[in-house]
């Protein structure tokens, strides 16, 4: 078996983004999107989507408020929401965020 990429620093890629909360991808196993993205303190407006998306924090801690409640995913720690959940992010959130979320059909 040989492997078709280098590894990817996660890391230091979300740190050289441009913008903060403007997420790229990475790539695309298993028919999902692994996207990287860099966090800022400031809060994020609130969107809902038609399939599961997994946040996992790479450092730092991203405070994301789901009906009103904040819930704290800090490094190390993933969490998904469900589709249909609508989701912001609460200010205070900081560091480095993971998402993976599936295809799009124009992504085949």
């Amino acid at each position: 078996m040989s492997l078709h990429h280098t590894p990817v620093d996660l890391l230091a890629l979300s740190q050289s983004l441009p913008r903060a909360w403007a997420s790229t991808v990475v790539d695309r196993p298993a028919g999902v999107n692994l996207k990287v993205l860099r966090m800022s303190e400031d809060a994020y407006p609130a969107e809902v989507h038609d399939f599961a998306e997994a946040l996992l924090v790479l450092e730092g801690c991203m405070r994301l408020d789901v009906d009103g409640c904040i819930i704290e995913v800090h490094a190390g720690q993933v969490l998904t929401v469900p589709p249909g959940v609508p989701h912001a992010v609460a200010p205070g959130s900081h560091g480095s965020l993971v998402i993976i979320d599936p295809l799009s059909p124009t992504c085949f």
